[in-house]
């Protein structure tokens, strides 16, 4: 995988918009269930967004309908949907008593061989914009310096997806994620990332704007999903060239160390190839035709998750037995509503959930890297492997 350096201007950042709403198929029925759902519903509610002002005001949406509910799944809160959706302000939530958060501390890491990338693995979850607090866990964890520099030699740094949205500065992420990918590899070791969801919807939206795409449920346009799902107007602005090469270059899937790294809590890659580099040529192949309606069902596929809680530990080894690895890690399912935690996304002067670190759930075998940001959360950079 091929990843340049590059900076953007400096500019003013935006407010954020803290929005979890995804299209309300994207969900998952059974440890296998990576095709298109029967039913498919847009996110889109055929009406302009209440006080949206600016050129994307009025853009119109389809209805949101939720997904039959999963046979042996248990009921949805009083005032939820019956069947699970993240389709509303805040995703439902399911009160967990199958699953622990356990505060994991890194094993000692094997002795670097200089010049070989051979340091200490790290990973980061979901980032959605938050400059901040990317460079502060990053310099926590001695990754970077007071300047921001990679200070880490040949330390080995994988970003799990999802740059952009929400956040107030998806692009002065993106920059900084370049610009450590060339640091990294001058002092031996390397940073590079994955394709979120979050990724293919930007590139789409640049890409398609407002183009009718083969929802299976009406119109719907990636100008509407990528507003709906957190869109900032600051980071189209500032969106060049070389941002979009770079993303649609990045890999989907990758194995390091025994770890299989990907975006989404999915089985949807399985329908991608049956090897690791099937995967992430399939997908590029697919961004290089630029088809609006292939990189929407892309897209979408990416948008699944949950299909490794509950009994998903079978959903997990179906990826493992596949792609290789002895245990996946991923982010785009927020530890919070893995756990049935919620916070708020309102703004208001509430405590948000606690996450001190990795989620480890499915016997074992998944580890959720997705602390929250957007949700007063945690952004997390954790080393592997972990003990515990």
């Amino acid at each position: 995988m091929t990843q340049g350096a590059g900076q953007g201007p400096e500019m003013e950042r935006t407010a954020t918009l803290r929005d979890f709403r995804v299209p309300a198929y994207v969900n998952e029925t059974g440890p296998y269930a990576h095709s298109p759902h029967p039913a498919e519903t847009g996110p889109y509610d055929g009406g302009p967004r209440p006080a949206e002002t600016g050129p994307y005001a009025g853009t119109t949406r389809a209805a949101d309908t939720a997904p039959p509910v999963e046979e042996g799944r248990p009921a949805a809160p009083e005032g939820y949907p019956d069947a699970y959706t993240p389709t509303q302000r805040d995703l439902p939530v399911i009160n967990r008593t199958d699953t622990v958060q356990v505060t994991v501390d890194p094993a000692p890491a094997p002795a670097a061989q200089p010049g070989t990338g051979s340091g200490p693995l790290y990973v980061v979850g979901d980032v959605h914009g938050y400059l901040d607090q990317l460079v502060a866990a990053l310099q926590e964890k001695g990754l970077v310096d007071a300047a921001g520099q990679w200070c880490a030699g040949t330390a080995r740094l994988w970003f799990l997806g999802d740059f952009t949205d929400r956040g107030p500065d998806g692009i002065g992420v993106i920059d900084l994620v370049m610009r450590l990918s060339a640091e990294a590899a001058a002092a031996g070791g390397y940073c590079k990332a994955l394709m979120g969801n979050h990724e293919l919807l930007l590139l789409g939206a640049k890409r398609f704007g407002d183009t009718p795409v083969n929802s299976g449920a009406g119109t719907a346009t990636f100008q509407a999903a990528w507003l709906l799902n957190g869109g900032q107007k600051s980071d189209m602005d500032r969106l060049q060239d070389h941002h979009l090469q770079w993303m649609a270059r990045l890999d989907a899937v990758e194995e390091v160390d025994g770890y299989l790294l990907v975006h989404s809590d999915t089985t949807a890659y399985l329908d991608y190839g049956d090897s690791i580099e099937a995967v992430n040529d399939t997908v590029r192949e697919t961004l290089t035709r630029n088809d609006a309606d292939e990189v929407w069902d892309l897209f979408r596929k990416f948008t699944k998750r949950f299909s490794f809680r509950d009994d998903g530990a079978d959903a997990v080894r179906s990826l493992l037995d596949t792609y290789g690895g002895t245990r996946i890690v991923h982010g785009h399912s927020p530890i919070p509503y893995l756990l049935g935690e919620v916070g708020s996304e309102d703004g208001e002067d509430t405590a948000g959930p606690v996450v001190e670190g990795p989620h480890v759930y499915a016997d074992g075998l998944a580890i959720a890297m997705d602390g929250g940001v957007t949700m007063a959360g945690k952004l997390l950079v954790q080393q592997l492997p972990l003990e515990g």
